[in-house]
């Protein structure tokens, strides 16, 4: 199975076959987050672009692409996306996702996961994106790529 068909089967659906897609093309290290980006930016799908956003997580602190894939998920129109983006950018803790994130800000069905992420942020802590009351009874078990 070649690349287009392995980017093919990331949906969104949570299948196996989607699960074990992600797992052969990460083999392609940080070339991975640059296909998911592009991937985002021709579906026309919602579950497709969430399943970008989703998989590309794990690169948040070590790719460009990765960190440019969520700033663009922030406007997508989907409330799902726009949750996993709030989420990636949390645990990319680049100061400069405040200003795209506060845009979120005014969005009724977003503004609580901007908020989240903009606290997780300027606390240095990405836990603070699920742990939302600083009760330090929850932590985010988030994968990192390491190269």
């Amino acid at each position: 199975m070649d690349i287009k068909e392995k980017l093919a089967l990331l949906d969104g659906r949570g299948s196996d076959a989607e699960y074990d897609a992600a797992k052969a093309l990460s083999v392609l290290g940080l070339e991975f987050p640059k296909l998911l980006l592009a991937k985002y930016r021709n579906s026309k799908k919602w579950g497709e672009r969430l399943s970008c956003v989703y998989h590309v997580s794990k690169y948040a602190l070590a790719s460009e692409d990765a960190y440019e894939l969520a700033i663009e998920a922030l406007a997508d129109k989907s409330k799902k996306v726009r949750y996993q983006a709030c989420l990636l950018l949390a645990v990319a803790q680049r100061s400069t996702a405040l200003e795209p994130l506060a845009t979120l800000l005014s969005e009724r069905e977003s503004s609580e996961d901007a908020k989240a992420a903009i606290d997780a942020i300027k606390h240095r802590d990405h836990n603070y994106f699920a742990d939302r009351d600083h009760s330090g009874m929850v932590k985010l078990n988030v994968q990192q790529y390491h190269s």
